[in-house]
């Protein structure tokens, strides 16, 4: 049986449900499920990591709870159901025991553990399924959710977003002589910005260096006002922990602030001389210092994306300056990249993208399935920022 365009407008349901979800289900996937006979819906519900049940389930129960059965029912899922023993049984199980008769699933699960199990485990229970071709816009969609789970999921690492804000040509921030101390300088107009606040909130940490500290004493909170499972982890890289007590970043630490150092910090200056001195007053603060390798004399970024991981951050944003970007590119650890360009120039000057001179330009011509966005400027009378997003790992490669 083919998909329909009913069933597309109860997938699309189930996809609106995921999405709203979204900041409750990592380092879960994202799912959202609808039950429904001759179209009308019988039962809905979406993944939230602390519920423990899945869309699936979820679904079942609000079904129950009004009174409703579901033999017969059509399934929508957003993710393929799981087959296997987790903190819940499995969501196939569950539907097979429920009695329905079919089965739309928007795309296979990720999951080494689950990957074509749960859609061969319906079928062998004779459940009409119906899987969206992978290039349906609906399978795109519900792939786009769970894009840091995918790669997390396979790898083990968290899918770390690369995200800037440039100036038409491509620069970070005016020369260093030009600026006033810890006053940032915006590039890009009201509009841009609130969009990078989504970023964040999408994401479980946002990852800066102790440079983007001392020069802009940025707070990097996720500022939407929109609710999430856990805080948003404030991640500083500062191998000789730098970091000062009084800045932004740490008076406002509420146990979501995360600082790597060296195994041995060193070449802070005479103000404050003693490493667990100065560890000692952050984690005062509500900071936690954490020890990681270093390579070449810089932090090991492998090593803190270890550290992240095992903190079951899925998804990782960094927001960094020239040093930072270049380390990250030029180990190859970034999956996406998010650039937004302001209207106006900043000269030969100012700060570059990365370090290595990579140009964002050329950077863009790497990108797959890249995307363009405008934003009204209001730097620039009648101006646009501009965003391009693209990757530069697919988070889905061999997942068929």
């Amino acid at each position: 049986m083919s998909v329909t365009a009913q069933d597309e407008i109860h997938l699309t349901r189930a996809l609106h449900l995921a999405q709203q979800a979204a900041a409750f289900a990592s380092p879960n996937p994202t799912v959202g499920c609808v039950l429904t006979r001759e179209n009308t819906i019988l039962g809905e519900g979406a993944h939230h990591y602390e519920a423990r049940d899945h869309a699936e389930i979820a679904a079942l129960k609000q079904a129950s709870s009004s009174g409703h059965s579901v033999s017969g029912a059509t399934a929508y899922v957003t993710l393929e159901p799981c087959s296997h023993q987790g903190r819940t049984g499995p969501c196939a199980n569950a539907l097979i025991a429920a009695g329905i008769q079919r089965c739309v699933v928007a795309t296979v699960d990720p999951n080494p553990l689950v990957r074509g199990q749960g859609l061969a485990r319906l079928r062998a229970a004779d459940i009409a399924v119906d899987l969206l071709n992978t290039s349906h816009p609906l399978a795109r969609q519900a792939r786009r959710l769970n894009d840091a789970f995918a790669h997390f999921i396979q790898h083990r690492r968290p899918f770390v977003t690369l995200k800037a804000a440039l100036s038409l040509d491509g620069k970070l921030a005016p020369p260093p002589s030009s600026r006033t101390q810890k006053t940032p300088h915006w590039i890009t107009g009201t509009a841009a910005r609130a969009d990078v606040q989504l970023l964040r909130h999408e994401s479980d940490a946002i990852l800066t260096g102790i440079g983007t500290i001392l020069a802009d004493d940025p707070s990097l909170t996720d500022r939407t006002g929109l609710p999430r499972r856990r805080p948003l982890l404030r991640t500083v890289l500062d191998s000789a922990l730098r970091t000062p007590p009084d800045s932004r970043i740490v008076t406002s630490a509420a146990n979501d602030l995360l600082i790597l150092c060296s195994q041995h910090p060193t070449g802070v200056d005479d103000v404050q001389p003693d490493p667990s001195g100065r560890a000692s007053r952050l984690t005062s603060r509500k900071a936690e210092v954490v020890h990681i390798p270093t390579l070449h004399h810089h932090l090991d970024l492998h090593a803190a994306l270890r550290e992240l991981a095992h903190r079951q951050m899925v998804s990782v944003l960094v927001e960094a300056g020239s040093a930072i970007n270049a380390g990250f590119l030029s180990s190859d650890l970034v999956d996406r990249v998010v650039l937004y360009y302001g209207a106006t120039p900043l000269g030969d000057a100012a700060v570059s993208f990365a370090a290595n001179s990579v140009s964002p330009y050329a950077l863009q011509q790497r990108l797959i399935r890249s995307t363009r966005s405008t934003f009204p400027s209001n730097m620039v009378p009648n101006g646009e920022d501009i965003r391009i997003t693209g990757y530069l790992h697919d988070p889905w490669a061999g997942v068929d």
